[in-house]
């Protein structure tokens, strides 16, 4: 590819309004239920729902749902392992955003 050639991204934008099922979710990622379960076990997840069966996940958990399959697949990181990569992951993203907020002004 030539640097001058323009690039383009294809992808779709999910709000956080937007809710999935287990199996929707699971279908998504690639993740099994069995991976997910453990996950929400661990506090990777907060569904709604009392029961497996009634789980609903924000639309907010697709990418922490695909970072999770990613980090089980590509690191083969347990569950524990996973839970505790995404909260890091999400205090960074807010460091970095409180970063750009307010800049040198600390």
């Amino acid at each position: 590819m030539n640097e001058n050639e323009p690039v383009y991204l294809q992808g779709d934008i999910v709000e956080e309004h937007v809710e999935f099922t287990m199996i929707e979710l699971c279908r998504i990622t690639g993740a099994s239920e069995d991976q997910l379960a453990l996950w929400v076990q661990e506090g990777a997840f907060e569904p709604r729902g009392a029961r497996i069966e009634e789980w609903r996940f924000s639309g907010t958990s697709l990418r922490r749902a695909m970072t999770a399959q990613r980090l089980t697949s590509d690191l083969e990181l347990n569950a524990q392992g996973v839970a505790l990569t995404l909260d890091l992951l999400d205090q960074i993203d807010a460091l970095r955003s409180r970063l750009a907020r307010y800049g040198d002004r600390g």
